[in-house]
């Protein structure tokens, strides 16, 4: 073989090995580019995220005034500044809420007055489902509240043609568990309203100023979403008699309950928006939030008496099974209860049921669930009482005896000398 074809043999060898790592090259970077793109994906969501943390975080401020295209903003602090105003951020006027850059303070998005406090948390349910058949024995308050606040949201125009203006809200006032919350939920459910509930102690803030502000977000919310109920709980928290001397804390709450007064002075009579208050303690509450036009309709929420112990009974317990009860005699042993204490009492019999596995409650499950520790600490109490009635009844029938035996006294008559034989 001549050497020009062994050059030619190890040519055509050459290439076909070149092309067999050629072919298998081209297979091998279809995947490597693969993996380049999950890369730079992943490259470049890492960065995205990186850039999140370099940014400088905004700071949340109030609008003060508007100054052509500049703004005097407040910033939580108390500080005033006169700063730029973005030209993305549109729309904006004194007193709104506003995002600023915390470098140079420049205006760069606009936020609602609500987000500040996030009043839409007292918004615990928008449509109650408590009707005015689970509440017993409140025949007479029912009355009263439907007439303040049902009637007017259901017709106003009765009001208008009367020519007379109904009461802005009521005060329910009364022991604890007698169902004051229950028929405000009721008569938010009757008229389909919603109901923004708050405890008294809430509206009271660490900043000067700030619980003022609540105050009227909410009852700006309550405008937006009405016919609306604000109910306001345990109302004397803010609400209690003005003294001059107090510290700091008093006069911030001094302050808050003024900016009360003035929201139900400021809203209309016939507004679809109606204050209830709840107090235990109506001795300590402000005369000036009593007055006629504000909370001027009072409505005492008291102990439920025999006929109304009974209605409460029957309506906890109309889903239990009972066997050989007697009625009158459970009821007769709950003279004194408040409603709550009655749910709990027919709570702690369905549980010495359920401990027996039974489904049926018995009559003595109901005389051991006054062991309970609320209730049988008031029973103890009322038994205590009870006694004390009957020894002094007893004391006062012995010494009318003994007055009687002596200078002949009748319980009825006067005093009379006996003749001496």
């Amino acid at each position: 073989m001549s050497s020009n074809d062994k050059t030619d043999n190890i040519t055509n060898n050459s290439n076909t090995s070149i092309d067999g790592v050629f072919y298998s090259y081209t297979t091998h970077i279809h995947g490597l580019e693969e993996e380049n793109r999950f890369l730079k994906e992943s490259i470049f969501n890492l960065e995205k995220e990186l850039e999140k943390y370099k940014r400088t975080p905004l700071i949340s401020c109030e609008i003060r005034d508007l100054v052509n295209d500049k703004a005097i903003i407040r910033l939580p602090n108390g500080n005033e500044f006169f700063v730029e105003v973005s030209k993305n951020c549109k729309d904006v006027k004194p007193g709104d809420s506003a995002l600023a850059e915390q470098k140079n303070l420049t205006i760069v998005q606009k936020i609602g007055k609500s987000k500040r406090f996030d009043v839409e948390q007292f918004i615990i349910i928008e449509k109650p489902n408590v009707s005015w058949e689970c509440i017993g024995g409140l025949k007479h308050q029912e009355q009263e509240i439907k007439e303040v606040i049902e009637l007017p949201l259901k017709k106003p125009e009765l009001f208008k043609k009367v020519g007379i203006q109904p009461p802005k809200g009521i005060l329910l006032y009364g022991p604890p568990g007698t169902g004051k919350t229950l028929l405000a939920k009721a008569v938010a459910r009757s008229t389909n309203s919603t109901f923004i509930e708050m405890v008294g102690s809430e509206l009271v803030q660490k900043f000067i100023g700030e619980g003022a502000k609540l105050v009227r977000d909410i009852f700006e919310l309550a405008r937006e979403k009405a016919p609306s109920i604000v109910f306001i709980d345990e109302l004397d928290a803010i609400a209690a008699m003005r003294v001059d001397i107090g510290t700091s804390g008093e006069r911030e709450v001094q302050r808050t309950f003024m900016q009360l007064l003035a929201e139900i002075d400021g809203f209309d009579p016939l507004d679809n928006v109606k204050v209830i208050g709840c107090t235990n303690r109506k001795d300590i509450i402000d005369k000036a939030l009593m007055r006629p036009g504000r909370l001027d309709r009072l409505i005492e929420v008291s102990l439920p008496n025999a006929e109304a112990i009974k209605d409460i009974f029957r309506i906890h317990t109309k889903k239990m099974q009972f066997e050989n009860i007697d009625e009158a005699e459970i009821v007769k042993l709950m003279e004194g209860l408040s409603g709550a204490e009655i749910n709990a009492v027919a709570t702690e019999a369905g549980y010495f049921a359920i401990r027996e596995n039974r489904t049926k409650v018995k009559e003595f499950d109901f005389i051991s669930a006054f062991q309970h520790p609320v209730v049988h600490k008031k029973m103890q109490r009322i038994f205590c009482a009870q006694k004390i009635f009957d020894f002094l009844v007893l004391e006062h029938t012995k010494i009318q005896s003994k007055m009687q035996n002596i200078f002949g006294v009748s319980r009825t008559a006067g005093l009379k000398p006996v003749a001496c034989s």
